[in-house]
């Protein structure tokens, strides 16, 4: 039996709904991106309620989005905030945010990270992390979001990573709700 191959690709609608050439200035406006990122992947049944989006810091320039496709690819580790990594690595040509071209680099995602994905923030090279929603939300409908502790936040700071929890909590929070409200899957709990 030959091994499989693994292809991770993002929605089609992706492509013609986001700008990669456009810049954010603000922390609200990375994290509206984010959140409408969630919001269509929950109205076009693409995937679970979360979305994410690294940015050059300093620019604002788009360098890589990510939406929840576990279900969609049938892949555990496909969250919003790990597709987000990947296609930033892609583009810039590099395992580490760090190595890219000597820019610094920020992630903001519509939920605060997992487990999962706060390793991965970690070892991506990032610097800064701009949250929207809380684990208490996510956790609310049913989400595992695994061994996240104060602790996993004050080492990220340690290591030079800072994380701002809250941008636009209720907008965030509202997708969680749509996507409870049509009844979409929780596929960790």
């Amino acid at each position: 039996m030959k091994h499989p191959n693994v292809s991770i690709t993002l929605p089609d609608w992706v492509e013609s709904t986001i700008d990669l050439e456009s810049t954010y200035g603000s922390d609200e406006e990375k994290m509206r991106l984010a959140v409408e990122l969630s919001r269509q992947n929950v109205l076009r049944d693409t995937g679970g309620p979360f979305g994410a989006a690294v940015f050059e810091r300093g620019t604002g320039r788009v360098v890589g989005v990510g939406v929840n496709s576990v279900v969609r690819l049938n892949n555990c580790t496909l969250h919003g905030e790990m597709v987000a990594f990947m296609m930033a690595q892609a583009r810039l040509g590099c395992f580490s945010l760090k190595s890219a071209g000597g820019h610094e680099y920020e992630l903001a995602t519509s939920c605060d990270p997992c487990a999962m994905c706060l390793g991965a923030t970690l070892w991506s090279g990032v610097t800064r992390v701009i949250c929207g929603a809380t684990r208490d939300d996510a956790v609310r409908l049913g989400f595992d979001e695994g061994p996240v502790f104060p602790e996993s936040h004050a080492y990220l700071k340690e290591r030079g990573i800072e994380i701002v929890h809250g941008v636009l909590r209720a907008e965030a929070g509202a997708v969680l709700e749509l996507y409870h409200a049509r009844k979409g899957p929780i596929y960790n709990g």
